[in-house]
């Protein structure tokens, strides 16, 4: 056990309890700390020391392999953890603190099950990029419950996780354009704090809009039946009355 700065005690584990505790032979254990797959552990002397955090990533690490990743695959995707976002700065970019979305703790291993074999470092890049995934110590959060169930969904039916997020990056610039011509419709003919007020407004003009949207796409593909009017092609030019032959 030892002392952190804040007065809680950590559980610590040589290298032989951990590797029994996540139920790896040592050597195993040595050769994730070598490929880097592990963070350094804690030094005392020639004792190497490790905690609750070592023992959850390997257990993610396991995991992983379990669902047909590499061990390269899994190097690059914590890389790609470690630099991404932490929680806060999630909030800060896209004002989670006070979202209407509910945000969504994952481990690496759950997330990897929502999106069985598109997990790759280029999405997840793309995902921290967007600000859809934060880091929280060992954990994941999405930024919201919606659109994970959303993205699994679409995944599910066929679509390419890149092809989604690349979508999402679309839908996120047209979303914050209605959102700036929103709030100048209120601030210029009210005032500046009654967009908080009118904001499920303007969430029922989207949706209504793209209701009816795509009912036209929809409409507009669909195959003629039979009865169905014919539309004019096009305005129709008055007939010349011709001369009748001498």
């Amino acid at each position: 056990m030892a002392d952190t700065e804040a007065g809680t005690t950590v559980r610590e584990y040589r290298t032989e309890e951990l590797a029994e505790a996540a139920g790896i032979p040592v050597r195993t254990l040595r050769f994730y700390r070598e490929r880097k797959l592990l963070p350094p552990p804690r030094r005392e002397g020639r004792i190497a020391w490790y905690d609750d955090h070592h023992l959850a990533r390997l257990r993610t690490i396991t995991a992983l392999l379990e669902r047909g990743h590499t061990l390269g695959g899994i190097a690059e995707l914590t890389a790609a953890f470690e630099n991404g976002r932490d929680v806060g700065q999630l909030g800060e970019l896209l004002g989670i603190g006070w979202s209407e979305e509910t945000p969504v703790r994952l481990t690496p291993e759950a997330l990897a099950d929502y999106f069985e074999g598109e997990v790759t470092p280029e999405n997840l890049a793309a995902s921290l990029d967007l600000g859809y995934l934060a880091t929280d110590g060992d954990e994941i959060v999405h930024v919201s419950r919606r659109l994970l169930d959303v993205s699994s969904a679409l995944v599910r039916e066929g679509v390419p996780l890149a092809a989604v997020l690349e979508t999402g990056r679309r839908v996120r610039e047209h979303a914050d354009a209605l959102a700036v011509l929103f709030a100048g419709l209120i601030t210029e003919h009210l005032d500046g704090e009654a967009v908080t007020r009118l904001r499920p407004l303007a969430k029922s003009v989207v949706e209504a809009e793209l209701s009816m949207a795509m009912d036209r796409l929809l409409a507009a593909a669909r195959p003629a039946a039979p009865g169905d009017p014919v539309a004019p092609e096009g305005p129709q030019q008055p007939r010349t009355p011709q001369t009748p032959a001498p």
